[in-house]
Order: C-alpha cells, then structure tokens, then sequence
C-alpha cells in the first residue's frame, strides 16, 4: 500500500468524529504496555511483607534494592531514549518489551537480597524504554491538542498495572508461592510484543488509516514530518531541557515513593497484611487513574473557556499540584481511610501532573528529538528516585515515621511549577537548527 500524505484534503463535510480511530487503537496498545511495565515492576512491593519473612529482607535491605532499580533506570532512560529516536517506535519498543519482560522472569529464580539486586538492575535498564517509546508515538500519532488526553490514558496503564496487582498477586502468591507471582507478570510481554508488531505502523505507512485521520494528525504538527536529529550535549543548552529536566526530576521520585512505600505504610501504621491489602490500593491507584485521564482532558477544557494554550497547559498543572497539599497533614492521620483518601488525592494530582508534563516535551520539541529529552528528564527523576530511595530507607529504619516523607511528597510540585515558569517561560517552542550531526 503506497504511503499517504498528510497533505490530503480532508473531504468537505467530514466531522470530527468520522475523521477516524486508528490513533486511538495506537493509544490503547500503549496503556497494555504501560500496566505491563507497572505490574512487573510493582510485585516487589506488594510482597515485601512476604519476602521480609521468606529471605529476611531489611527496611534498608528494600531501599538499596529500590535505589539499584533507579540508578539503572536512570542509566538506561539516556540509551532508551536515543535508541527510540534511532530505531523508531516500532522495532524500539517491542526489543525493550523483550528485555525487560526477560528480567522480570528473572526475579523468580532467585532467593536472596543480592540476587533481587542483580534483577532489578536488568528490570530498570529494559523498563527505562517505556515512556521515552510511549511519548514519542504519541508525538507522532496525535496532534498538539490531542497529546495529553492521549498520555493521559496511556500513563494510566501506571495505576491500572497498580490496581492488577493487588488482585492478583497475593492470591497467586498464597497459592502458588511467590516465584509464581513473578513468572506471571514476567510473561505477560510475549502477546503484547506480537500485538505490536501485527499493528503498529507510522502513521504514512499505516494500512488502515485515511487521508483525513493523517491530515488531522498532522495538522498541528508539520514538523512531525521531519527534523533534526541532535547530541544530548546540544539538548542541553535549550532552557526548555532544563525546564522539563527540573520539573519531572523532583516529582517522579514522589510517584516511585508512593509505588514503592504505600504497601510498608499500610501495613507498618494501620497493620494491613497481604490478604487485606487489595481493597486500599485499589481504591489509591483507581483514583489515580480517573486523575490522570481528567489532568490529561483539562487543557482542552481550559482553551475551550478562553485560555491560550501554554495557559491552558500550565492551569492543569497548577491545579494537580494543588491536589499534593494534603499530604503535608497526611503523617498524623489515624484512619486508615482518611490516609486513602490523602493518598488517593495525591496520586491523582500526580497522574494528571505527569500527563502534562510528559506532553510539555512535544509542546516544545519536533518529535526527532522528543525521546531524547524525556530520557534526560527521566533519568533527572531516577536519580533523585534513587537518593529519595535510600533516604526514606534510612529514615524508616531509625525512626519508623512516614512524616518527613509525607511533608516531601506535600510539597515538591510547587516547587516544580515555579522551575517551569523559570526555565519554559509560555512553553515557547525550542529553536533547532534544520540540520545537526549526532553524536
């Protein structure tokens, strides 16, 4: 089938709603992948309780195994990123599917803390791919309006994988042991891998899109079409870098300590077991889920009522991180449901938080180098996972308190709202040369 042209006229009369669905079948491909990365990435956390009494894991013992799955996925988020923009989404995606699926089953062939070490490096070096690949496909399926809706839904893959996980694991875990556990998630890439491969394509060369679907895709974002291509050290220099570098670099730690951290606390401070912990996480990661789809929606409803669009942008994320206040207060809590609520609350901000901030890459940036950057800002936010990692570990081990991590978590987005005001002042468009050598 001879490629299309996103210059095809749209035929006189064409509605929105019969321009065609083929981006949104992409968008769903990429939710599938997304709760597989979580669900893989999660277990650990919903059967540390176990693996405390089974290997004789430590709060610090936890917290260093965390950090060695941060510090490898902030490593490999800089080649995930290239790889992607090299390979394209297509062959890129479906190897870091393989690798990091490959790891997952690795974690049920082992029994000691070390070996859980050794996995979770190999798991944080193929997951690093999965956003760098998710964003830039939507960069190149969805036009400007359209892009946080669509990272929305598919960043809420996140919370579903966070929601499976609590109904699945533990049953599979008191049934068939927790080596189970991880062989099930573990295998859960194979289908998606095929899936993918059967029905991806660009969107020129997709077999069933139309003309007016890839003109509406196109309409916004003509320099999808082609760009350059350039070094990490160039990508640097842009203040817009740096703007998103510093707004996900001190809020995706607080997104890992909440999927890391939530069970521990349920269970340290309200005594949650295993077979009583589904029902609070699923009402947590439910919540974040609506949050994410709503945060990723409210930019569109915001340009309806008037605002511009970095306006409009930076209102949504003004409102979610408001949603992260609560948590200031969420330390001296006693109910148990009253800390769901606050957490519930706050996950949600997070999820729609991320969903801007994650589109704010491709409000700035052509999508040759959108991978790229979203590398950067992630391994920004492993990094500082990491060292948040070890400190709440430290912290948990000496004081047993959750209330400095809590006043943390309370606090940090505004923080990131004021650096994006400073570093992307009205998510001007980055200037790139029409032609770079790579390095």
């Amino acid at each position: 089938m001879p490629s299309l042209s996103p210059t095809a006229e749209i035929p006189a009369g064409t509605s929105p709603s019969r321009v065609g669905n083929v981006r949104w079948t992409i968008c769903a491909l990429l939710f599938v992948a997304t709760t597989i990365n979580y669900m893989d990435r999660q277990v650990l956390s919903i059967l540390k309780p176990t693996l405390q009494h089974s290997i004789g894991l430590s709060e610090q013992g936890y917290g260093n195994v965390i950090a060695l799955f941060q510090v490898s996925y902030a490593i490999g988020l800089l080649a995930a990123g290239r790889l992607i923009d090299k390979l394209g989404s297509r062959v890129g995606y479906s190897v870091i599917m393989a690798l990091w699926s490959l790891a997952a089953l690795g974690h049920a062939v082992v029994s000691t803390v070390f070996g859980f070490g050794v996995a979770r490096v190999l798991l944080g070096l193929g997951e690093s791919g999965n956003f760098p690949a998710a964003i830039k496909t939507v960069a190149d399926w969805f036009p400007r309006r359209e892009r946080s809706l669509a990272t929305g839904i598919f960043n809420a893959g996140a919370t579903a994988g966070a929601i499976i996980c609590p109904l699945t694991i533990p049953w599979i875990t008191i049934h068939y042991g927790w080596h189970a556990a991880f062989l099930f998630t573990g295998l859960l890439g194979v289908p998606w891998i095929i899936w993918w491969g059967l029905n991806y394509r660009k969107p020129t060369d997709h077999p069933t899109l139309t003309g007016a679907e890839l003109r509406h895709i196109y309409e916004e974002n003509a320099e999808q079409m082609a760009g350059a291509s350039i070094p990490w050290s160039r990508l640097l220099t842009y203040r817009q870098t740096w703007g998103i570098t510093l707004g996900k670099g001190i809020t995706d730690p607080i997104w890992w300590f909440y999927l890391f951290w939530i069970p521990g606390f349920l269970d340290s401070r309200f005594h949650v077991d295993l077979s009583h912990l589904g029902l609070p996480l699923i009402v947590v990661y439910t919540c974040s889920t609506l949050g994410g789809i709503a945060g990723g929606w409210l930019p569109s409803l915001f340009e309806r009522a008037g605002m511009t669009g970095y306006k409009a942008r930076y209102g949504a994320m003004f409102v979610c991180a408001c949603f992260s206040l609560p948590m200031l207060f969420a330390g001296r809590v006693t109910s148990m449901w009253l800390a769901v609520a606050l957490l519930s609350l706050a996950t949600a901000g997070h999820q729609g938080w991320s969903a801007n901030m994650y589109t704010t890459a491709s409000d700035v940036f052509p999508g040759s180098v959108v991978g790229s950057v979203i590398g950067i800002a992630g391994m920004a936010g492993s990094v500082m996972g990491t060292l948040l990692s070890l400190f709440a570990g430290r912290i948990l081990q000496v004081t047993g308190s959750y209330n400095t991590l809590f006043i943390l978590a309370g606090s940090v987005y505004m923080i990131a709202f004021v650096c994006l005001q400073v570093f992307a002042p009205g998510l001007r468009r980055a200037q790139l040369p029409a032609a770079v050598e790579t390095v």
